[in-house]
């Protein structure tokens, strides 16, 4: 059986580009391995839109279709879609008890029907809010050639009034996988939390990501408040994280011998498509199991959210890197500071950080292509920079500028592309240029990527990572299985997992976001 992270075939995209006629389509795979190409990379670039299946513009009637279509795709599976006969039960989610609900439940399950605080099933969400007039203006996201508005609606998060669980048969495990992110013990710690005040006396910790379900010696780690009560205060994961893993038939086999039957599982793209299918072999077998995903990335390249919990974090503690290579390069004599930050496909953090700060000259993401030499080239830049200011600044994403490394094509256990290190070679071919035309420069070279994710989340993340947690559960409990909970416009959410893991969220290098960024910066377009 292949590992988890070889099970996932990610599904077929079709591409509508503007200016094409409808029937003519670029289809291609997406999948793990693919997030640094420059096809992946120009999906986000003006007037493209992902469409999954085609639309045919020319029916009078595709408007209504596509939001018949999308409405289906969005429906959030159930356990009674493998079991029609699952009866709900008033939820014990109330403000009428705010200790645990006791094991006996000798008065019944407790109920808060005069309680105004749940979430109705048929609550919507707005996906998308601007109205574009043109596929020309910044950012369009259009679906048809003419920017018509379509309603797009998703499911809102929140606890719901019937609940599909007894608490005091459920065992819930969380698992923490990929790499450490700030807020994951934020995280942890509300869903443990959520769990205790919902009835749940069961909750265990499933060590070090996925591994943790096979390996023998290591064994899962009882929560409770108690023990999570503090976790927060300190970054990493309690439970420990780790990438790749066993194969679906033995994480689910594990899950079976454990008893457990609600998963939490907190990781990026290739952990929630592991979630997915885990949760498909789960109705496959006629196991009553939920199976939730929290969003884990420090690089915010989940599709359809705002942002991914860590990001915020991400970008503060960026600040302290980059403002040590002002320093360095404002107190040298031509002085230049690189500063390499994560993002192996997207270059969120970079751009974030860069109009944050306001002392970056260059910003270097994976979306926008570069040249280094010539007369476009950073190189040439640098040395406008020296003569103008006497000083630089650049910023850079771990996955720019790839095309300039040799390629191992090496993987990481998750089946993640070995990236070069940009950062080094940015500093090796500065030096080297500069040398060459006879221009003294004092290079210097922070790259503080494993200090920034392993440091605790700072506040906004913090808030982020308590809601998220609570969703997660009260998903659960409503029944839900297949499902991610994000922020939308402000508003949390429920994703069904194949709709955020289909490829990365990249910046749009037409966005406004994007275009601040550029003007922050001063720096010109160096293609």
């Amino acid at each position: 059986m292949d590992t988890i992270s070889h099970s996932i075939i990610a599904p077929k995209l079709t591409i509508f580009r503007y200016g094409l006629s409808p029937s003519k389509h670029l289809t291609l795979r997406s999948n793990s391995t693919a997030r640094t190409n420059a096809a992946s990379r120009s999906r986000v670039s003006a007037g493209i839109k992902i469409q999954n299946p085609p639309i045919d513009f020319s029916d009078p009637d595709w408007k209504s279709k596509f939001q018949s279509d999308f409405e289906k795709r969005f429906n959030l599976p159930h356990i009674t879609d493998t079991f029609p006969d699952a009866e709900p039960i008033p939820s014990t989610f109330c403000l009428k008890m705010r200790t645990p609900v006791t094991e006996e439940f000798r008065g019944g399950y407790p109920s808060d029907e005069e309680w105004h605080g749940y979430i109705n099933n048929n609550d919507r969400v707005l996906l998308k809010t601007i109205y574009y007039s043109s596929p020309t203006s910044a950012g369009a996201e259009c679906i048809d050639p003419d920017c018509t508005w379509v309603e797009q609606w998703v499911h809102r998060a929140g606890p719901r009034e019937k609940i599909y669980f007894k608490p005091e048969e459920v065992k819930a495990a969380i698992v923490t996988c990929g790499g450490l992110c700030p807020g994951l013990n934020d995280v942890i710690r509300q869903i443990v939390i959520t769990l205790e005040i919902y009835g749940v006396k069961k909750i265990v910790g499933i060590p070090y990501g996925y591994r943790g379900f096979s390996d023998k010696e290591l064994a899962e780690m009882p929560l409770t408040r108690k023990v999570v009560q503090n976790v927060h205060l300190s970054g990493g994961s309690l439970l420990g994280v780790s990438r790749g893993g066993p194969g679906i038939s033995e994480i689910v086999d594990s899950m079976e011998e454990r008893g457990i039957n609600m998963l939490f599982v907190l990781g990026g793209n290739g952990t929630h498509a592991g979630a997915n299918v885990i949760h498909k072999e789960c109705c496959r077998r006629g196991v009553k199991v939920a199976v939730v995903g929290v969003p884990k990335t420090i690089d915010n390249d989940i599709l359809l959210m705002d942002k991914t919990f860590g990001f915020d974090t991400a970008v503060e503690e960026a600040q302290r890197a980059i403002n040590s290579a002002y320093i360095e390069a404002h107190s040298a004599f031509h002085g230049i500071g690189i500063v390499k930050l994560m993002g192996r496909s997207s270059g969120f953090i970079a751009m974030h950080a860069s109009l944050a700060s306001g002392q970056i000259d260059i910003c270097l993401i994976p979306e926008v292509p570069f040249h280094l030499h010539g007369p476009h080239g950073v190189l040439r830049h640098l040395k406008y920079l020296i003569e103008t200011k006497g000083s630089a600044v650049v910023c850079v994403a771990e996955g720019a500028g790839q095309d300039f490394l040799k390629q191992t094509n090496a993987k990481d256990a998750s089946g993640n592309a070995i990236l070069g290190d940009i950062g080094v070679h940015l500093q090796q071919e500065t030096k080297k240029y500069f040398k060459e035309i006879g221009i003294t420069a004092d290079v210097k070279y922070i790259d503080p990527t494993y200090m920034i994710r392993a440091c605790r989340a700072n506040a906004s993340d913090g808030i982020l990572c308590t809601v998220l947690g609570q969703n997660a559960v009260h998903g659960a409990f409503a029944g839900y299985s297949g499902i991610t909970v994000g922020i939308c416009n402000t508003h949390y959410v429920y994703l069904p997992i194949p709709e955020v893991i289909s490829y990365p969220r990249l910046v749009d290098r037409n966005s406004r976001m994007w275009h601040r960024c550029l003007t922050s910066t001063g720096q010109p377009d160096f293609e």
